[in-house]
């Protein structure tokens, strides 16, 4: 019998959410709203970088004029927003306890940086595979996405399990004939993901 495969997102799982702090503080420094902030840097054409059409760099300039600042203050909400992303400790060692039980595999709607910020916080051996929608060209809720994630882990549908904090993320999984779990809490999700291995 096949391994279970695990399929797990980043933003709002493996990361916690620290966009909605950056972005009170920031639409109060700028004076916007925090939605108006986010919209900035997430609205209009962002499933562009999302699917490696422009460069991180080139939509940064996009979020530059719309927020009408100049490349200096770019820089510095960049890396204010990047000191911010912080690893959910508990779910990443949950991660690794798997290796030989589960196939492992991140699916996430992501910028380019994000491999070589996981490279360099020693985080791309957490899991077997890394699926990222800037890398395969499509994301979320596309299904090419998740298949090409259970391709990547050799895996068939109904022996997944596919974790995000978007209910419509989980609901094309799950219409794809996958297990889903809404993530709310890391207690919950690692108690589904026990609860989704075979006994013994």
């Amino acid at each position: 019998m096949n391994r279970p495969a695990i399929l797990i997102d980043i933003g709002g799982v493996l990361v916690p959410d620290y966009l909605t702090a950056a972005a009170a503080e920031w639409s109060s420094r700028l004076g916007m709203s925090p939605s108006a902030f986010l919209a900035a840097l997430f609205g209009g054409s962002d499933d562009q970088v999302l699917v490696g059409r422009i460069s991180e760099e080139s939509w940064w300039n996009i979020v530059g004029d719309r927020l009408a600042v100049g490349p200096d203050l770019v820089d510095t909400i960049r890396c204010d927003l990047a000191s911010r992303e912080a690893w959910d400790a508990d779910l990443v060692a949950g991660l690794r306890s798997l290796h030989g039980l589960a196939k492992t595999a991140i699916v996430s709607n992501a910028w380019p940086q994000l491999r070589i910020r996981m490279a360099n916080a020693g985080l791309l051996g957490i899991v077997d595979a890394i699926v990222l929608s800037c890398e395969v060209g499509y994301a979320k809720p596309d299904p090419r996405i998740y298949i090409a994630a259970l391709q990547c882990v050799g895996a068939h549908p109904a022996e997944a399990l596919f974790i995000d904090d978007t209910p419509g993320h989980v609901a094309i999984a799950r219409s794809l004939g996958m297990a889903g779990h809404l993530h709310t809490s890391t207690s919950d999700t690692l108690a589904r993901i026990l609860e989704f291995l075979p006994p013994g």
